[in-house]
């Protein structure tokens, strides 16, 4: 499985269209061959900064098929105009899930 890890700055005074807008996308990227989930995370220090987290099965899934679609077009559409810069985006692959693991030491328990 592939992360896709996309920085978006909006343009400030814009975060409550923006957030409507993004969930009338998020039924187009879930339609998408290859997808399997994706968040929307507001920063806590910049208000108008968001992070999109899409978990893609490969690469191809989000580089060729998605942005490759007929559907990212209206993705573009609803969204793009909203980012100032243009977004970052980078992809990722899971080296290391550490998840729960201070409860799995017997060292680490009082």
């Amino acid at each position: 499985m592939i992360l896709e890890v996309a920085t978006l700055d909006v343009r400030p005074g814009h975060e409550a269209e923006f957030e409507a807008a993004f969930a009338q996308a998020s039924t187009i990227i879930a339609s998408m061959t290859g997808y399997v989930s994706h968040e929307l995370q507001r920063c806590m220090e910049k208000r108008n900064r968001y992070v999109l987290l899409v978990n893609w099965q490969t690469l191809e899934d989000h580089t060729v098929g998605f942005r490759g679609s007929a559907e990212y077009q209206r993705w573009k559409a609803l969204l793009h105009h909203f980012y100032d810069p243009f977004p970052t985006v980078e992809h990722y692959q899971k080296v290391f899930s550490g998840a729960g693991w201070r409860d799995e030491r017997p060292d680490d328990r009082p």
